[in-house]
């Protein structure tokens, strides 16, 4: 089918949305396979975003010999950010390409090895260095498991299948966060009572379990057929798999990559510049506020890590369901309409948010309406970008929007810190913060403004 051709109105009827009815055994295996490890790779992720900002104090104060200087922990927790987002960024290019190339699940195999081992291996830092290079490493296979996992479940559903179970595949990668944010949840109390002492590391020894996932991906998982048709073709009437080249020099292919690229640019700011950092503002907002009602250093520090426990868990509650949200309203009113709306109150909850979050109970309140409308997008890219690129370009396609375009949306933790120790840092508290993630809520429109050049591809089967 042509990639220009017009959608067709999907099914009316309730059955259309009962599609786990016409799923096989081995289907839900390879999906069960697929959301595990995305699941797993988000799960680490998080477990960086909740550990970041304790190892950076104590890794600097370590190297300086004296207590970290607020303002040098949040430049230097911008710069490991974005140096995990730039390995991010490469894994995800080249790990697509090998996904077209060599297969989806021998990809999916390595990338599960390369996140698990480094994320274990940040536990071991010594110093700030050492822990962004393994941060970066880890960002390798961080950044592949996305492009091959999606391309391997769009594969092997059927169309009518296909974007509830992306959907229901980017939704299940929010327990991956809220598992690390039980897992700092337990850590907090422990931390407080003096019975863990250096709680990151622990999150990142615990970031070494997923590495169990490659016994089934070895001893199970088949290539897609579509994928072995592909890669059977003839060489010579075939452009070969994985082609960078193809997606900028096929007119049709090189709007679809370029918008694709525009709208995960604007999400992965969006999320990864501000709406992660929310866990840094709590822990400004709320360490004065514990430090005055008396509570000594330890239980201090420990309070820190439950709240910022409680703000993952709660984000990504709202998160799920936002995933889920977009994938029923993308099914009645299209690709386009459900990304315009998700961009647009996705920027005003997270301006909302750090302007207002000033008491505990607006934890329970704005963080995980933040979430929602965040994440929305994120089922947007998993349900349409599979369906911007043929079979042979599919898996480089899909990560080279969702992945590469982060190695500009690095710079986002990188700005939002040049704003909170530069900009802003004349201003008291937690203002700094404030001001700088409601400057950055402009990036939405980026992701607004892509929209009028994007095709719409609600009812259309995978291109081929």
């Amino acid at each position: 089918m042509h990639l220009d051709a017009q959608p067709t109105t999907p099914p009316s009827d309730p059955a259309s949305t009962r599609w786990w009815r016409e799923v096989t055994r081995y289907q839900w295996f390879v999906f069960a396979v697929a959301t595990l490890g995305w699941l797993f790779d988000t799960m680490d992720q998080q477990l960086f975003n909740l550990a970041r900002k304790p190892a950076i104090t104590e890794l600097l104060a370590r190297s300086t010999g004296e207590p970290a200087k607020p303002g040098d922990v949040a430049w230097s927790a911008s710069v490991a950010t974005m140096i995990f987002m730039i390995g991010w960024a490469l894994g995800g290019w080249f790990f697509g390409i090998m996904g077209d190339r060599v297969g989806r699940a021998r990809t999916m195999l390595v990338t599960v090895l390369c996140y698990s081992a480094f994320t274990g291996l940040s536990a071991l830092s010594t110093g700030v260095w050492d822990f962004a290079l393994y941060r970066f490493l880890a960002g390798l296979g961080v950044g592949g498991q996305f492009g091959v996992g999606v391309a391997l479940v769009a594969e092997v559903m059927s169309d009518r299948a296909r974007p509830f179970a992306l959907g229901w595949l980017q939704a299940l990668s929010a327990v991956g966060n809220m598992t690390a944010a039980c897992v700092d949840l337990i850590l907090g109390p422990l931390e407080s009572s003096g019975a863990v002492h250096s709680a990151w590391r622990v999150k990142f020894l615990l970031g070494l379990a997923p590495a169990l996932l490659a016994i089934p991906i070895f001893l199970k998982l088949k290539e897609p057929e579509r994928w072995k048709s592909a890669a059977a073709a003839n060489p010579a009437d075939k452009p070969r798999l994985g082609s960078m080249r193809e997606l900028f020099t096929v007119p049709t292919l090189r709007r679809n990559t370029i918008v694709g690229m525009l709208l995960a640019f604007s999400g992965v700011v969006g999320l990864w510049g501000i709406g992660f950092f929310s866990f840094d503002l709590v822990r400004t907002v709320f360490e004065d506020h514990f430090k005055k009602q008396g509570y000594t250093p330890q239980d201090v520090a420990g309070r820190l890590t439950f709240w910022t426990g409680v703000t993952s868990l709660v984000q990504n509650l709202g998160g799920f369901l936002g995933v889920q949200a977009f994938a029923y309203v993308t099914h009645r009113v299209g690709r386009k309409p459900a990304f315009a709306i998700s961009f647009v109150i996705a920027g005003l909850s997270t301006a909302a948010t750090f302007w207002f979050l000033e008491s505990l109970w607006q934890i329970l309140v704005l963080i995980p309406l933040m979430g929602f409308c965040q994440l929305t997008l994120f089922g947007g890219y998993a349900i349409y970008f599979p369906e911007l690129f043929p079979t042979r370009l599919r898996s480089t396609g899909v990560s080279f929007c969702y992945n590469v375009g982060r190695l500009v949306a690095s710079l986002g933790p990188l700005t939002l810190g040049l704003l909170t120790s530069k900009v802003f840092a004349g201003y008291p508290g937690a203002m700094p913060t404030r001001l700088a993630g409601v400057s950055l809520c402009a990036v939405f429109l980026i992701g607004l403004a892509a929209l009028p050049f994007a095709p719409e591809t609600r009812g259309q089967p995978l291109p081929q």
